[in-house]
């Protein structure tokens, strides 16, 4: 399985950036999948995902800012980030787990906001 993620970049602060992840190859089975971050300096974290059950779960930092949603038959996960803040500042990192022993991530996106 191959993540290809887009749509980082630099925005001011108070605006919106959208990211895109696309997971390709051989892929079966349930499987949840998401939006890591991580800071320079910091551990990675949980951003937003989609459960295998179909709920979404969001980091407290980005709840009421960030959406995620899912597109099962073209296998892609969204992240609309609106009102973003300079701490949002990070590597973003795609993510599809199977289960615990097998998950796939992608190589990142940088989002950078200037205050």
């Amino acid at each position: 399985v191959q993540l290809q993620a887009s749509g980082g970049g630099l925005v001011q602060a108070g605006g919106s950036l959208r990211l895109s992840c696309a997971a390709s190859g051989t892929i079966f089975g349930i499987n949840a999948m998401g939006w890591y971050r991580q800071a320079p300096g910091k551990q990675r974290e949980l951003v937003a995902v989609v459960t295998t059950s179909g709920s979404t779960i969001y980091g407290d930092s980005v709840k009421g800012r960030f959406t995620i949603s899912r597109d099962y038959a073209k296998n892609t996960v969204d992240l609309q980030m609106n009102s973003l803040k300079p701490e949002d500042t990070a590597v973003y990192y795609c993510n599809q787990r199977f289960n615990s022993a097998v998950e796939y991530w992608g190589q990142g996106t940088q989002v950078t906001v200037s205050s």
